[in-house]
């Protein structure tokens, strides 16, 4: 394992002024994959103002069946997020589910990531916090935007003498009826005025279908990724996660959600574009 990753001087993980971008598979996979994947976003990354992480979860903890693949577990996944780096010099991202998992990811990735379902997890935001990286916090899927702003403050309350590392919240939609999402576009001025963070946006995630897929797996519709995508955009989101996969039908986890690795560039170009006349 390599020791703590560095930030270029005078750079942010999380940059206030340039859209940025998330993007990886869902969970790490093979060597070949993982590479395969990151490589495509460092080519991708001249075209990203703020710049790229690669994202990719050691353990999908919160899963729908007792037999879903989880993933390498945090040692292997930390060591495969390692070669992710050194291979192609992007930041990286991975979940952190439990208190103690914290502190040996920080020595390895630039960000740690709350998942939805445990914003709330008051250890663990701690811990996360008083390691000094940047940290991502999603919303839960419960919540109204200014419910995140307890989690937040938790963070920042945690950080090691000389102030906590940045911070991001990621609004990933609410529950409506029965194992929907939907998006309220409001949300990304809400969740900006009451964490005064940067704001991401889930667009995978979103279009999630929890327990509606193939054996009680979650399902999805990938379709809508690119139009909540760009209206995310369009209303303040200062970077998007996307969660993609050369093949995403084949894909360990969240496959009926993912973006197809080939039609990554298109969006992505299309989202910088709607950011630069939004600013302008």
């Amino acid at each position: 394992m390599s020791s703590a990753p560095s930030v270029p001087s005078g750079g942010r993980v999380f940059p206030a002024d340039a859209f940025f971008l998330i993007a990886g598979p869902c969970v790490l996979e093979s060597d070949g994959l993982n590479l395969r994947v990151a490589e495509h976003l460092a080519r991708l990354a001249g075209r990203v103002p703020g710049g790229v992480i690669f994202k990719a979860s050691f353990d999908k903890a919160n899963r729908s069946n007792a037999d879903a693949a989880r993933g390498p577990g945090m040692a292997r996944g930390l060591e495969a997020l390692c070669r992710v780096r050194e291979a192609t010099g992007l930041r990286t991202l991975t979940d952190v589910h439990l208190p103690e998992q914290c502190g040996p990811a920080a020595e390895t990735v630039d960000v740690l990531q709350i998942p939805a379902f445990l914003c709330r997890q008051t250890d663990l935001l701690r811990a996360a916090g008083a390691t000094g990286r940047a940290v991502n916090v999603k919303k839960g899927q419960w919540l109204h935007p200014e419910g995140l702003r307890g989690a937040v403050d938790k963070i920042r309350r945690a950080a090691p003498a000389g102030g906590a590392g940045q911070i991001a919240v990621t609004e990933r939609g609410t529950f409506f009826g029965y194992g929907d999402l939907v998006v309220d576009m409001r949300a990304f001025p809400r969740l900006r005025a009451a964490c005064g963070t940067p704001v991401i946006f889930d667009a995978t995630h979103s279009v999630q279908r929890p327990g509606q897929g193939e054996a009680g797996a979650s399902g999805g519709a990938r379709e809508y990724i690119p139009t909540l995508a760009l209206a995310a955009v369009a209303a303040g989101a200062q970077g998007l996660f996307l969660e993609t996969h050369p093949d995403p039908d084949r894909a360990p986890s969240d496959g009926p959600n993912m973006l197809p690795l080939d039609r990554l560039d298109a969006l992505v170009d299309r989202a910088v574009d709607v950011w630069a006349r939004c600013r302008a």
